[in-house]
């Protein structure tokens, strides 16, 4: 009973430090793009201390609690109610070591994030700029947006570019296939041209031999003619 008052007790203190640990790794992101001169050199380093803090005591509360839950697995089972609390106590401290990585997570990457937009913003100004010196989050998040609207813009027009040489494409498609089926056709009919020429050929000589022998005839019939 003891353990379990200890472990609930251990509980709700992470459950309220990891509250107050997103928090501060939130205000501690945000503080690196303070506008005044004066909280942007002294806020975000408090910030980055006072996270890095609760960081440490969140890990020593959850390493205590882990031992917490294995002192109990060390003692006797008394049945399955037990063996159910001990599961819950287990599954509470994977949740909270869980939520404690992300939330580290999400600060590290809000804070390269911020740095890499605010390096941006230096790169793309005059030195000493107050516009630079005093780069709001929003400056940068509408920086950022603008960036984006312009990179799809570019990808919109390549789309466009991409639709009109399709689109030329398929209509050179087209010509070629009418092309080829004329030319499909012209090699269909040359066999008729070659076929009809054979037959005008074949009467012609025919007629000429039905004329040649008209002619002999006549020339006989006149020399008989003549010599009687």
């Amino acid at each position: 009973d003891s353990l379990r008052k200890q472990a609930r007790h251990l509980e709700n203190d992470i459950d309220m430090k990891l509250i107050a640990f997103n928090k501060v790794g939130v205000g501690a992101a945000s503080g690196g793009t303070s506008t005044a001169a004066g909280s942007s050199d002294t806020s975000p380093l408090l910030g980055d201390h006072v996270f890095e803090t609760l960081s440490i005591e969140i890990e020593q509360m959850l390493d205590k609690l882990s031992n917490i839950n294995e002192k109990m697995a060390e003692l006797p089972a008394n049945g399955t109610a037990v063996m159910h609390v001990l599961q819950r106590h287990r599954e509470i401290l994977h949740g909270y070591r869980q939520e404690y990585l992300k939330i580290q997570a999400n600060h590290t990457t809000r804070i390269e994030r911020e740095e890499l937009l605010r390096g941006s913003g230096l790169g793309n100004s005059t030195i000493g700029s107050p516009s630079t010196s005093g780069l709001s989050r929003r400056d940068m998040y509408l920086k950022e947006n603008t960036h984006l609207h312009n990179s799809s813009s570019l990808v919109n027009d390549q789309i466009s570019i991409a639709m009109e040489t399709k689109e030329h494409l398929s209509s050179q498609r087209q010509h070629l296939k009418r092309f080829q089926t004329r030319m499909h056709d012209i090699s269909n009919r040359f066999p008729m041209i070659s076929s009809l020429i054979q037959r005008i050929n074949i009467r012609k000589r025919r007629e000429s031999l039905i004329l040649g022998a008209v002619i002999a005839v006549c020339t006989i019939l006149l020399l008989l003619y003549a010599f009687n």
